[in-house]
């Protein structure tokens, strides 16, 4: 019998609480920087659109690829609490590098590294919610830890506002107030993450990325991966809402107010949609999710205030929501638990090339068309990616992925 949603939180597994708050924490401080670093490239060092697109895709793909090697190193050790400390600590020790940067190199250099840290992090972290998570709860349990991710992911924004209010828009100053709340994860994730033990019984992997243990993820999976993929094709980097916003007119100082009010969006349905989707038909949770996005778009294309631009953004957050946590669920219970690092790696990977490639067309699309052009693309992309799983759907039903 599959719990309620208001019981089910009430038996998700301090771990799972823990590695969500440890997320929230690194989340606060990664928020606070990127809420003003597309603006502080554009509107100070002079970047270009195009050129914020390239970064943010290249930094994002930078994760993703190393999360391939760090989800596979996690299944072949059998240890995931120390490559999630690790990648922590890493993204930790490079926050100290955005106040410090004189030009645009140092803070490309910057985001590249804590991305590294974040690839580093990301599979085994993944693979450690799904190890320490009852099955009939794993929906919940990504969701949970999407939401409190998430909570940081608005409050950052929010804490950047204030800071920025109160220190006259000194934005190195912000930067460095971020670097508390990196520390502060680290510690956490250090004294309160207790590693289940490896079941005896369970497979041993030598070579995880060889083809033969590739070939045991099986087709169920796979078709996961690609959804997901076709899924990241249709949006882009959230840095887009930031210029969207400001392209209005927003003020310097107000910028930030666009992440709070995706995240809380994306906090508020996380958890109850990830609930939910341990007892109804995934599939067309995500196509409702794909749904938002469209409209989304479309407000977002055509908005001319703040009210237009903060209802797109809403609804941005919505479609987050009810798509992230679900994908991670999916490929949690589709691959077998001794590759799930391995599975959680290649995910990422793919769906990290699929939204560096989005954000580079996306940065394109606006240096040529402006803001509406970007979000009508964005809306036609979502739309045919809907088509494709309603003609798939039937398959994907008989494969047991709904």
């Amino acid at each position: 019998m599959r719990m309620t949603p208001s019981k089910s939180g009430q038996h998700i597994p301090a771990g799972v609480w823990a590695l969500g708050f440890v997320s929230m924490l690194m989340d606060i401080s990664s928020e606070m920087i990127h809420a003003l670093l597309p603006v502080y490239m554009v509107a100070v060092l002079g970047t270009s659109t195009l050129a914020v697109g390239i970064i943010e895709g290249i930094a994002e793909a930078t994760a993703s690829i190393t999360k391939v090697f760090s989800g596979s190193l996690s299944d072949w050790l059998g240890k995931r609490k120390l490559l999630a400390t690790l990648g922590y600590g890493l993204a930790a020790l490079t926050k100290p590098i955005f106040p410090l940067a004189s030009s645009l190199d140092w803070l490309v250099a910057a985001r590249f590294v804590d991305r590294v840290g974040k690839g580093i992090r990301g599979a085994p972290r993944d693979a450690l919610v799904a190890d320490i998570a009852p099955p009939e709860l794993r929906g919940a349990s990504f969701g949970l830890r999407q939401s409190l991710d998430t909570v940081g992911a608005f409050l950052g924004p929010l804490l950047a506002i204030g800071l920025m209010w109160l220190t006259g828009d000194h934005i190195q100053a912000v930067f460095w107030i971020a670097v508390i709340p990196a520390i502060l994860s680290v510690g956490l994730i250090l004294v309160a993450i207790k590693e289940p033990e490896r079941p005896k019984e369970l497979r041993r992997i030598r070579m995880p990325l060889h083809r033969e243990e590739l070939g045991r993820l099986g087709a169920t999976y796979w078709w996961v991966v690609a959804i997901a993929a076709v899924f990241t094709l249709a949006r882009f980097s959230e840095a887009f809402l930031i210029l969207r916003a400001q392209s209005i007119g927003l003020p310097l100082a107000l910028i930030p107010i666009v992440l709070v009010i995706m995240s809380l969006a994306y906090s508020l349905s996380a958890y109850p949609i990830g609930a939910l989707s341990d007892r109804v038909d995934r599939l067309t949770i995500l196509i409702l999710g794909l749904a938002l996005l469209v409209f989304a778009d479309l407000v977002l294309a055509f908005a001319t205030d703040i009210l237009g631009v903060s209802i797109g953004v809403v609804l941005w957050g919505l479609h987050m929501g009810c798509t992230q946590g679900l994908l991670s669920t999916l490929i949690a219970e589709t691959a077998p638990a001794e590759l799930r690092g391995t599975a959680f790696g290649l995910f990422n990977l793919v769906t990290g090339l699929a939204l560096l490639a989005a954000s580079v067309i996306a940065g394109a699309l606006w240096d040529v068309t402006g803001p509406q052009g970007t979000f009508l693309a964005g809306a036609v992309f979502a739309v045919l990616t809907v088509l494709g799983l309603l003609s798939v759907r039937d398959r994907l039903r008989r494969l047991r992925l709904a």
